[in-house]
């Protein structure tokens, strides 16, 4: 874009001034309607988060048996729910806000299989693409017993398939992992920002990894080009896949039922407020569908991003979703946060909740480093950079009166109200690594 239609665009959508500043900001979406009024644009239901949560009820006696840490939960791939009153106090002592409600930390960080919220949508994906090939060559049946499929016959079946995916690190992750272990041919494209340490874990398990020297989109595109052609190749898209979507949408009944052990009540009376890291989308997207089928318009959801890659705010705030990126206005897409390193937003993904998410925020990479060390301090739960973005939403919503009686919260509500950190990753970063995180932090 020229300086001219920068400024232009800045003229009608003043946030981007402060996205073009690289300064720490956030917008409450003006078009955030009622689930009812939102939920034709999705083009999904409740139907078809039901029919990922049967897929993956009948896969868990295999998960169970291939990857022993899910024995515990039968096969089933969910993460913890804690409650983080020492980090609230923290929180709010560090920037002079009162946090009304309660903090909570949901720790995808530490799913099983891959340690990431990639997890959820990644594996169900390469999941669903193995049941759909089994069952067409008449190998597999929706009655049968999963678990057959960690046998020889089934892994010589998928040996003759490929699957292919572009990712900045997590994703490909639990692709390339889950992928293996079925037996498919798996190739992951990795952008420059992808750590060596998720390399070497995904070559460690026979994956082949591509590196590329520009950032998540060259990863991407070069993926997809490369399984072009190929008959035999699958490629999952992050950018437009509702099957990734629907992986990650089933959280939200899960997270429900938690809410209900622990004795969480989620109403009008008592609202919840969601914060999502979020890259290119298809996580936090799915997570926020998912939530608000199961909570309704109880629930309000956030994304957050690195000043340095904003592609969400800029897209939703634009109105121009895909058709615009962060280097178009002179961002340069380089973040700590490597798994949030993406340019471009999926253009389905922000047309598809556009109605249904609250709004966006940006922190800057020593924010989140700052709040890796003071999470590791108050509650000794170590994330990676990208998974404490999330951590810097509740003071902002508390700050914002405007924004609270726009929704009609009054004061008692807000006391009343549960506020959710999601954790993305952090659970499988190795200890030097980390080290040099919190290094980071004390610098």
């Amino acid at each position: 874009m020229t300086r001219t239609e920068i400024t232009a665009l800045i003229n009608r959508c003043p946030v981007i001034g402060d996205l073009v500043e690289l300064k720490e900001t956030i917008w409450f979406n003006p078009g955030v309607t009622s689930l009812e009024a939102g939920l034709p644009y999705v083009g999904l239901d409740a139907e078809d988060i039901a029919d990922a949560s049967r897929r993956l009820q009948r896969f868990a006696p295999y998960l169970a048996g291939a990857f022993p840490e899910t024995a515990a939960s039968a096969g089933i791939i969910e993460s913890p729910l804690v409650a983080i009153p020492a980090m609230h106090s923290v929180l709010e002592q560090r920037y002079g806000q009162p946090i009304a409600g309660k903090l909570w930390l949901k720790k995808d960080s530490h799913l099983p299989v891959s340690g990431s919220i990639k997890a959820r949508g990644g594996i169900y994906e390469v999941l669903t693409h193995a049941e759909k090939l089994a069952t067409q060559a008449g190998l597999l049946s929706p009655d049968d017993d999963y678990s057959k499929l960690s046998g020889a016959k089934f892994r010589a079946f998928f040996s003759q398939y490929r699957i292919a995916v572009g990712s900045t690190g997590n994703l490909g992750l639990s692709i390339g992992i889950m992928s293996a272990r079925l037996g498919f041919h798996v190739t992951v494209h990795m952008s420059a920002d992808a750590r060596a340490w998720k390399k070497a874990k995904l070559r460690e398990h026979g994956v082949d990894v591509v590196e590329y020297e520009q950032d998540y989109g060259v990863a991407v595109a070069q993926g997809r080009k490369a399984a072009q052609g190929d008959s035999r190749c699958f490629f999952i898209d992050d950018e437009n896949s509702r099957t990734l979507f629907l992986g990650y949408s089933v959280a939200g009944e899960r997270l429900k039922a938690q809410f209900q052990q622990q004795g969480v009540v989620v109403d009008r009376d008592h609202p919840l407020f969601v914060y999502l890291p979020c890259g290119v989308g298809g996580g936090p997207g799915g997570v926020a569908f998912g939530l608000k089928m199961a909570f309704g318009d109880d629930v309000h959801c956030l994304f957050a991003e690195p000043t340095h890659s904003p592609c969400m705010l800029l897209g939703m705030s634009s109105g121009l979703h895909d058709a615009i990126s962060v280097q178009d206005i002179g961002i340069d897409n380089l973040t700590a946060a490597d798994g949030l390193a993406v340019g471009r937003a999926s253009g389905f993904v922000g047309r598809a909740m556009e109605r249904l998410i609250d709004g966006c925020y940006t922190l800057d990479d020593q924010t989140m480093y700052d709040l890796l060390g003071w999470l590791d301090e108050a509650e000794n739960i170590r994330l990676e950079p990208s998974a404490l973005a999330g951590m810097a939403g509740p003071q902002r919503v508390c700050a914002d009166g405007a924004w609270q009686q726009m929704h009609l919260l009054t004061a008692q509500q807000m006391k009343n109200s549960t506020h959710l950190v999601w954790a993305t990753g952090g659970g499988m970063v190795p200890p030097q690594e980390m080290a040099q995180y919190l290094e980071k932090r004390r610098r």
